[in-house]
């Protein structure tokens, strides 16, 4: 975690923060607020306007504005003078940054970070900009320009900021939430056209989609695998197949040290955004495992291991959650823990070791990155794939086997050289909607796999976030690791993505306190979150903090919306429990967004595999046996290992420790055993056929077409 030399100046109120982005400015001279009470009053005390400035510890251009503004102390004495300047780490509270950032994008078409916004003691925005520099150069005014204008108008003509802020105010208050239009529904044409457009936009020489700058967006890789799975198109499979190979290739990818950074500045995959991002890490995961269960390819599993290898070395906290993000500066600049040059790599590694790891990380001796000031080649490189093990190892007369064994060496010997450099600062906020999605990352990757240590990991962060708050309070918290007020705050993120997470998590280790949990808090999101005059849910409880609209949000983004997440909850734990009230309410949010969805397919692809699921026939698959026997083991191993995506599954052990499950769904009360052997129950389409205890027959139930 970054934070300010504390001789560097007086420390500003920020100091007493929890949030490592607050931190870092807790030194800077401009007299920073957290967001509070405390700020407003002053401000409306002293009729100032209010600077409110929104980012994360791992921006880039956050850091870039602080060092170029909010560290000199000219700027410093502008803004305290004039304004009340307040900081908000967005990460902590989405909900503030969701609502300004609308704000920007209405006024400007675009958004971003860092968010700057100039508003007034009310809360309500009149200006609304991202990253501005100090000094004004042509076609960007700088702040020390645009602050003193401010303040003039602010002070001589506040009936131009009046009528601006009338205009905003009234537009966004009386925003409509989204109501139904028509009959609501979305057909296959819709998931069809999805499709088409992610079709249209893959790029067939490079992998991924549109140019540059080029983003991973697994999510729109999980709906492919879908849709392929549903119309038999190899061409989604194709897509799917050529865009993780070149990601896993390509410069995003770390070969040291494993994971994903943020996103390809380039159409290639060799330049990165160098920040990871926990997210990332959990959406790719996924993506990776159900490819492998699609393809069978090693290199899918493979990667879903190293990410996780990543995952518990780096970002696992001592309690078992998961940590937000690193930073892709280190010493001030970006990428510079990553990047290696040739002599330093044949200085490490020993001379036909090192000939083959150049070669096969296309290292050049001028090397492949560019400087970020002067734009020019400064002798590092990042490392890529481009030619396969088998040319390598035919170049070097050498064996497939023993080209891995020495890149596999060469690797380790540069990671543990690279562990001594100065390391990216880390956020150590643990979030518990990112902790849900890592832990169904996590507990698809074990079925996948057939890897117990994820469910494991899983199971620890499940455990952890939920004693952390939930089974203190009854209620969750959006920061586990945080002793603010900030903490006790949850939004609908919160508990749709924790919910997905323990879903997941009984479907592999079918601990039924886990499903209990999950209903438990999808109880608690339709009594505070749910719109019941439009449908769909709110980002924030019924209790929350006043904004300038409440927000809802159906886009899936970097990753998917609290809607599409809860829409797909609410259709698995209506089919695991048979409550039809569950599914109802999940066919009202597709009616609630149905003309939004339909209008920009591609934008919602998460929401669309929810709908899938309900389009397509899915299945309902009891396991009734023995946890103990090989011919459950047998059943569940087959059923984990294929890629059947439109299912449940639930376990009903044998004897008495099966009422724990019928408890929750009263359905499985007269599922038992046949003949003493493992058996499953497939319903499909709202019919049940024959009980088998041939897992092959099982598979073929599940697969039929209806």
């Amino acid at each position: 975690m970054r934070v300010h030399d504390q001789n560097s100046g007086k420390p500003n109120r920020l100091v007493h923060e929890k949030s490592p982005y607050l931190l870092q400015h807790a030194y800077n001279p401009v007299d920073w607020y957290p967001w509070g009470e405390e700020a407003f009053k002053k401000a409306k005390d002293e009729d100032k306007p209010i600077f409110l400035s929104i980012g994360y510890s791992t921006c880039h251009w956050c850091h870039v504005m602080e060092k170029e503004s909010f560290e000199h102390q000219d700027l410093a004495d502008l803004m305290n003078n004039n304004f009340v300047s307040i900081k908000v780490d967005r990460e902590e509270r989405p909900d503030i940054d969701a609502v300004y950032m609308e704000v920007c994008q209405a006024m400007n078409g675009n958004g971003g970070w860092p968010l700057t916004i100039i508003m007034t003691p009310e809360k309500v925005p009149f200006v609304a900009a991202t990253y501005i520099p100090k000094e004004s150069f042509p076609g960007r005014i700088g702040l020390m320009e645009l602050l003193p204008q401010i303040n003039d108008i602010w002070n001589k003509e506040h009936h131009k900021i009046e009528e601006q802020t009338s205009m905003i105010h009234s537009h966004f208050s009386g925003k409509p939430s989204q109501k139904p239009s028509g009959e609501g529904k979305i057909g296959d044409n819709v998931l069809h056209l999805a499709f088409k457009h992610l079709e249209d936009t893959f790029d067939e020489e490079n992998g991924g989609f549109g140019n540059a700058p080029k983003f991973p967006s697994p999510h729109n890789l999980i709906y492919l695998l879908q849709y392929w799975s549903r119309s038999g198109d190899k061409k989604a499979l194709e897509i799917v197949e050529r865009t993780l190979s070149a990601m896993r290739s390509g410069g995003i990818y770390d070969h040291i040290g494993f994971g994903f950074h943020r996103y390809s500045t380039d159409s290639t995959w060799l330049v990165p955004h160098f920040e990871k991002m926990l997210y990332d890490q959990g959406m790719l995961a996924i993506a990776y495992s159900q490819a492998y269960q699609a393809t069978g390819k090693p290199e899918f599993a493979d990667t879903v291991r190293e990410i996780f290898e990543y995952i518990e070395r780096d970002m696992t906290s001592q309690e078992g959650g998961f940590y937000c993000a690193e930073d892709a500066d280190s010493e001030g600049v970006e990428g510079k823990f990553y990047l290696w040059d040739i002599d330093e790599v044949r200085e490490i590694i020993p001379a036909q070791d090192s000939e083959i790891f150049v070669e096969y990380f296309n290292m050049e001796k001028n090397g492949n990155f560019l400087d970020e000031s002067t734009r020019r080649v400064n002798g590092k490189n990042i490392l890529h794939i481009k030619a396969g093990l088998e040319e390598i190892a035919l170049k070097h007369n050498l064996k497939v086997e023993e080209v891995e064994i020495s890149i596999k060496k060469s690797r380790q010997k540069l990671f543990e050289v690279r562990e001594r450099r100065v390391h990216p600062s880390k956020d150590d906020k643990i979030l518990t909607d990112w902790n849900g999605l890592m832990i169904a990352s996590l507990a698809i990757a074990s079925r996948a796999l057939e890897e117990e240590i994820y469910a494991n990991l899983a199971k620890i962060c499940a455990d952890y976030i939920l004693t952390s708050t939930y089974m203190k309070t009854g209620r969750l918290s959006h920061i586990c690791n945080s002793g603010t007020e900030t903490s006790s705050l949850a939004f609908l993120e919160d508990h749709s993505f924790l919910i997905w997470g323990l879903i997941e998590l009984y479907e592999t280790t079918f601990e039924t306190s886990y499903l209990n949990t999950a209903l438990k808090l999808n109880e608690y999101l339709l009594d505070n979150y749910w719109d019941n005059e439009n449908g769909g849910f709110y980002q924030t409880s019924s209790d929350s903090e006043n904004l300038l609209f409440r927000k809802k949000e159906v886009y899936d983004g970097a990753i998917p919306s609290g809607n599409s997440v809860a829409f797909s909850n609410l259709i698995r734990l209506g089919r695991m429990t048979g409550n039809t009230e569950l599914e109802k309410k999940a066919y009202e949010i597709m009616k609630t967004f149905s003309a939004t969805v339909s209008t920009i397919p591609i934008g919602y692809t998460h929401f669309l595999s929810a709908v899938n699921f309900i389009l397509r026939p899915s299945s309902e698959v009891v396991i009734a046996g023995d946890p103990n026997s090989e011919d459950t083991k047998l059943m569940l191993s087959d059923l984990r290992r294929e890629y059947l995506p439109n299912k449940v599954v639930l376990f009903k052990p044998s004897g008495t420790e099966g009422n724990a499950i019928t408890k929750i769904s009263e359905y499985t009360e007269k599922l038992v055993m046949k003949d003493g052997k493992a058996t499953a129950y497939v319903c499909k389409g709202l019919s049940c056929k024959e009980p088998t205890t041939d897992p092959e027959k099982m598979l073929e139930l599940i697969k039929a077409k209806e």
